[in-house]
């Protein structure tokens, strides 16, 4: 099948991405505006986002993306445009800008950022807690005041500084969000902190004996720990389309009419330019064949191994990768017109509309935020109206909102996913993207693509027993010199037994069709039946022939090894009570076999990227949870459009970033322990949510009557973080087993 048809970009688009092309209110064309949100940290802020541009006059829809910290706009041109965009996000506390392709980010500068905040909060904490652990231990002996004051002293020197610096991640969010009105998970978390330190150095400057800087850099250094750790983990699913575009190539050589050539942008080509692609190059356009003949890999776009023969008036596509010979191509499409183009926004758009997944405990900050306000108001408020004085008051205060910081619950998911991807790892699985575990657990439907996913993706010497070591030997000198995969897969069979390989120095190669030595008579072939005259000879068992003079004809079948327990791995989805289905793009016979031999009952073959993703449509329509595992190119929006994905490490680089999750080895059963991993994580994020919330239940009544104070709040409120961790930890060790 010609790629046209296996891929196209119109197909894709019109089956892929639910973009609206006709505008509303008369008008005839819709624009698409990505806009990147610097502060969008939770689902609170995507929400918040979506609703705001939802309301401005001219959007037919906002989806945000918050791995990317990405919002796409799709709006009337005539109505609003970037600026109105960004203005209104700005009305309400965010921080946008239009993305362009100019922009250079360093992705990785707010991760170093908080870490040195966690290192600093950490080293503070550390040294203000060796002070007050001499404080507590000499007022127990009689401890001199001066030496005491002196203590508190050296505290507010080191908490100070550390406060005003390791809490600037929680400090500019909480200012942001009371600038426009609203209230996140970091206002009662910067209010517990400022105010605990402001009433430790008032106490200080007094002379008092209860001071909190302990409990305040403490309080600073675990919910660091937690941001930080949720922040690397998404900052991890970012790039996908982006590495996908630097396919295309920066520069291309043209031909003009007079035949010379030139080195220009490839931004700078225009539809009707020749282009000439050398042997082992990358294809940088879409276009058609005007003069050359070559095999063309595109396993990038199809997936499959076998290289197709582009003669002139065919059409290539760029991403693919031009084998055997030169070609001049006559461009169609170029830049952000070609379909590497279009899946790369297609991959895009798939990504946003999953990001709409909010996960628990961004759910529960939404009524978690104002509720801890306002039990410190009324704790402050019943302690003054009761007579006490000012400085109970707001110490009981303080004790509400420390007690009552969402730490426990901040890291009740992240705790868990750090300790079931460090498990994962262990075995050969990484897990790329915050909230996969979540989405792998609610799996009820798995896909498999075939090459490369259930098979090796590595053409193999099937018949090998049945081709003795002359044929074999003489095969492989020929095919020693063509970078065809099954020139490749018998160079690999003749070695493995050992016979010397002795490369022929007169070998052509004729793309498409295979490679002769020698004159006339004397000829040795190697490739298709045609090309060896042997039409009435040939079967379909054989994949290529060899013909020598005065020596039988000998055929080699090729085939696409199974994994070794991809049978096995399919009955353990089954029996727990996940259904099964495969989606190739490869040709019926083959994916029957596959089907078969791998026990899977449904399989759909020559599937469209299109095809693939209107499948997971279809079931997701009927109320299913996908998990597609692909390697291709073919695959990745498939994998971007499932609830969940999963790719091989052998994948193409582009379906490596596109998936959830990643697996290494020749082996299948990481699905299997995966999906089990993932059903016991979600029940441990249960527990801690349980533990967390047992934890308020308790404390929160003690610290509003006043027999809790900042410091026992601080020591309460970390004890539940570490139980909440230690309970997570179990995962990394304990039995795990897939059940219905």
């Amino acid at each position: 099948m010609a790629l046209a048809e296996q891929v196209s970009a119109t197909d894709i688009a019109r089956d892929a991405v639910d973009r609206p092309v006709l505008a509303r209110q008369g008008h005839d064309t819709a624009q698409t505006i990505t806009l990147i949100v610097e502060n969008m940290n939770c689902g609170g802020c995507m929400r918040k986002i979506e609703q705001t541009l939802a309301s401005t006059p001219g959007v037919q829809s906002a989806r945000t993306n918050l791995s990317a910290k990405r919002v796409t706009v799709v709006a009337n041109p005539d109505a609003t445009d970037a600026d109105q965009l960004i203005g209104r996000l700005r009305s309400v506390g965010y921080r946008a800008a239009e993305l362009v392709d100019s922009i250079g980010t360093d992705a990785a500068r707010p991760d170093r950022d908080l870490l040195k905040c966690v290192a600093v909060a950490g080293f503070a904490a550390a040294n203000i807690m060796l002070l007050s652990v001499s404080v507590w231990a000499g007022v127990a002996s009689d401890m001199d005041p001066a030496v005491q004051r002196l203590f508190h002293w050296l505290s507010a020197l080191i908490a100070l500084p550390a406060i005003s610096y390791a809490g600037q991640p929680f400090f500019r969010s909480a200012a942001e969000a009371l600038k426009s009105w609203r209230l996140n998970m970091d206002v009662p978390i910067s209010l517990a902190v400022i105010l605990a330190a402001a009433m430790s150095l008032y106490q200080t400057i007094q002379g008092g004996e209860q001071v909190y800087f302990d409990a305040s850099v403490t309080l600073l250094f675990f919910l660091l720990i937690g941001r930080y750790l949720d922040q690397s983990m998404r900052r991890q699913a970012q790039g996908a389309a982006q590495n996908l575009l630097a396919l295309k190539g920066a520069w291309v050589t043209t031909v003009d009419e007079l035949g010379a050539t030139n080195r220009i942008p490839v931004r700078a080509l225009a539809a009707g330019m020749r282009v000439l692609v050398a042997a082992g190059e990358r294809v940088p356009v879409d276009g058609r064949v005007v003069s050359g003949t070559s095999d063309i890999d595109e396993s990038l776009l199809t997936g499959e191994t076998l290289p197709r023969t582009a003669a002139p008036g065919e059409q290539v596509f760029a991403g693919t990768i031009c084998l055997t010979h030169p070609l001049e191509i006559e461009t169609t499409a170029a830049d952000d017109k070609t379909v590497i183009a279009e899946i790369a926004r297609l991959m895009e758009a798939a990504e946003q509309a999953r990001g709409r997944y909010v996960r628990l405990a961004d759910r529960a900050a939404s009524i978690y935020a104002p509720a801890v306000h306002i039990l410190g108001l009324l704790t402050f408020v019943g302690w003054s109206l009761s007579g006490a004085g000012w400085e109970t008051a707001i110490t009981a205060a303080i004790a509400v909102l420390i007690i009552t910081c969402p730490c426990a619950l901040a890291l009740a998911v992240p705790a868990v996913q750090v300790a079931a991807t460090s498990r994962l790892f262990a075995d050969g699985t990484i897990m790329k993207v915050a909230d996969g575990l979540e989405r792998l657990a609610e799996i009820d439907t798995v896909v498999f693509d075939k090459t490369g996913t259930l098979t090796m993706g590595e053409p193999r010497l099937g018949n090998g027993g049945e081709v003795d070591d002359e044929a074999l030997s003489s095969a492989a000198s020929l095919a020693v010199s063509s970078r065809h995969p099954y020139a490749r897969a018998i160079v690999a069979a003749a070695a493995e037994r050992g016979l010397k390989i002795l490369p022929v120095q007169d070998v052509h190669e004729e793309p498409g069709a295979g490679l002769r030595s020698g004159h006339g008579a004397s000829q040795t072939r190697l490739g298709s039946p045609a090309w060896c005259g042997l039409l009435e000879e040939s079967n379909e068992d054989a994949s290529l022939w060899l013909t020598r003079p005065g020596m039988p004809a000998v055929g080699f079948a090729m085939e696409d090894k199974l994994r070794s327990d991809a049978g096995n791995v399919v009955h353990r989805l089954e029996d727990a009570g996940l259904a099964i289905e495969l989606l190739s793009g490869d040709r019926t016979r083959p994916v029957a076999h596959i089907a078969q031999s791998a026990g899977i009952a449904t399989w759909h073959a020559r599937q469209r990227p299109s095809d693939k993703i209107a499948r997971i449509d279809a079931l997701t329509g009927r109320g299913h949870r996908v998990l597609m595992v692909g390697d291709g190119l073919n695959d990745a929006p498939a994998l971007a459009a499932g609830h969940a994905s999963l790719s091989p490490a052998s994948a193409a680089d582009i379906s490596q970033m596109a998936a959830d999750t990643i697996f290494q080895g020749d082996r299948l059963s990481p699905v299997v322990e995966l999906l089990a991993v993932a059903r016991r994580a979600r029940r441990m994020a249960f527990e801690n949510f349980a533990i967390a919330g047992a934890y308020n239940a308790i404390c929160i009544p003690l610290a509003m009557a006043g027999l809790v104070t900042p410091l026992i709040a601080a020591i309460a409120m970390s004890a539940s973080s570490i139980l909440v961790t230690a309970n997570a930890l179990r995962l990394r060790t304990m039995a795990v087993r897939l059940s219905p």
